[in-house]
């Protein structure tokens, strides 16, 4: 069984644009994406739109679906009322290139400022490390980003103010914390999110974790623990005051 489904899709560039409303034959258990596909294939083939896996597992097809950050391929149309359009926007966070596909390359850059994994000598005879199995357990949680940036889209620091330069975003402080917590690690990177990182910028609004489709408790799991290891090398009088004896950090 079937029924005609209205959605409204932004139609544009970054210079100019504007919502065009397309009606479009819906079936049971369609998602926003088979309904952006079918609009593509029969009434708009220059419309462009980024996917990939269509499973809930890339993360190409992050749009704002009705103002908020979904991936379109997880988004079923049942869950909006019939009588109503369904707004379809780009991410508002990033440079629009054309229609839906935004410019997310500025993630990657990022990427690539954040201080690497560095292992720690190995502490047996055998030259392996030992660890207890929390340890191994409590990184995970974070390897599940499949960095579609809707954290980085919902986060009002980038979205509403723009302080891309300032602040790496949750999706990045996820992959920071991913190091942080493995049981191996021995890198410094406490320095990188006070200055280039600006973790002070975030005040854990927990939006980012509301719109995770992997269900990361980026705010609890990954955020505030950061901000603790920040706030104790930097701010701790204690601390510094061991460092200034010994010059050492307190680890």
């Amino acid at each position: 069984m079937s029924e005609q489904r209205r959605l409204r899709i932004f139609r544009g560039t970054r210079s100019s644009g504007e919502l065009k409303e397309y009606a479009v034959e819906a079936g049971e258990g369609m998602v926003v994406l088979d309904a952006v596909h079918k609009i593509q294939a029969e009434q708009a083939p220059d419309l462009a739109v980024r996917w990939n896996c269509k499973a809930g597992k890339c993360g190409s097809c992050s749009a704002e679906v009705n103002g908020r950050p979904k991936l379109m391929c997880m988004t079923r149309l049942s869950d909006y009322p019939v009588e109503q359009p369904i707004t379809i926007t780009p991410m508002k966070a990033f440079p629009l290139v054309r229609d839906l596909v935004t410019d997310v390359s500025w993630n990657y850059e990022v990427n690539k400022r954040i201080p690497g994994f560095r292992p720690r000598t190995p502490d047996a005879p055998d030259g392996t490390w030992r660890m207890f199995q929390y340890e191994v357990e409590r990184p995970q949680e974070f390897r599940k980003c499949i960095e579609c940036f809707l954290c980085q889209d919902v986060c009002h620091v980038l979205r509403t103010h723009g302080k891309h330069q300032e602040f790496i975003g949750p999706a990045f402080l996820v992959r920071a914390a991913a190091y942080e917590t493995h049981p191996l690690d021995v890198a410094e990177r406490r320095d990188f999110l006070k200055t280039e990182g600006g973790i002070a910028l975030c005040n854990i609004t927990k939006c980012c974790t509301e719109v995770c489709p992997e269900s990361i408790t980026i705010t609890d799991n990954a955020i505030i623990p950061l901000k603790e290891r920040v706030v104790d090398a930097h701010y701790d009088p204690l601390a510094a005051l061991w460092r200034k004896l010994t010059g050492k950090s307190n680890d």
